[in-house]
């Protein structure tokens, strides 16, 4: 764990924590000090990997399970929370799943599935921190994609959701601003995780040739984008999308 504890005292939630960027951005706040809620759907032994990783560099965790997509969970969840700790410092909405089809062959139910897990668990859990946050001002950040900005072939619910967490952040954005409370979001393009791990070499050779880096970016990359906009060094940021993607999208 880092000791530059330039988040000692803060209490984070990170959704969709047990795996990938979820992870990585949960070790990362923690490895700065922050006590971190690991919030996850049903992966427990992923979960508690999270939590061992986090605690056994020095840093606490907690574990919180639940659907935030689904009503009431993220009220929970941030009840659980302030009971231990008294205070929600940062949220980061990093929750999401794929559905991917063409159009013409989508079902309503992987729309509605991507939606829901994606923009609206989002939409929860930003609600459900507000009110503590009023208080103590903070950070709300939310885990787009380059899909959501650019699109994506084949994901036209996964982009749509994406598309919409970037308005969700901007809207948050000139409501809290008064509060002391940023709402930014981050928007990774072609990362190296679990999913992107099963594609073939020459599959990452074509889609490297768009990326102008010529390379897939870490889950430590975005994790770091986060960390960025948690802190006070970005206390004049708000409404804002950081892309990270090597470049792909400019402009």
């Amino acid at each position: 764990m880092s000791n530059d504890n330039e988040f000692a005292s803060y209490v984070a939630l990170v959704t969709g924590a047990s795996r990938g960027i979820g992870r990585a951005v949960a070790v990362r706040l923690a490895s700065g000090g922050a006590t971190v809620g690991v919030s996850y759907l049903s992966n427990t032994k992923a979960a508690e990997e999270t939590v061992h990783t986090i605690e056994a560099a020095g840093g606490k965790a907690v574990l919180l399970q639940g659907d935030v997509g689904a009503p009431g969970v993220a009220d929970r969840l941030v009840r659980e929370l302030l009971a231990l700790f008294n205070r929600i410092d940062v949220l980061v909405n990093n929750a999401g799943i794929t559905r991917d089809n063409l159009v013409m062959r989508m079902d309503d139910a992987s729309w509605d599935a991507v939606l829901t897990t994606n923009l609206k668990s989002a939409f929860l859990c930003s609600k459900a921190v507000v009110r503590p946050m009023l208080r103590t001002g903070g950070r709300i950040i939310n885990i787009s994609s380059v899909s959501g900005v650019m699109g994506n072939a084949g994901q036209a619910n996964y982009s749509a959701a994406k598309a919409g967490m970037i308005g969700l952040t901007m809207a948050l954005a000139r409501e809290l601003a008064s509060r002391n409370i940023t709402v930014n979001a981050v928007a990774p393009g072609f990362i190296t995780t679990a999913m992107t791990a099963q594609l073939k070499e020459e599959q990452v050779a074509h889609l490297r040739q768009f990326i102008p880096l010529n390379r897939f970016g870490s889950v430590e990359d975005v994790a770091e984008a986060v960390a960025f906009l948690a802190s006070s060094r970005a206390s004049y940021i708000t409404g804002q999308v950081l892309r990270v993607d090597g470049g792909m999208v400019m402009g």
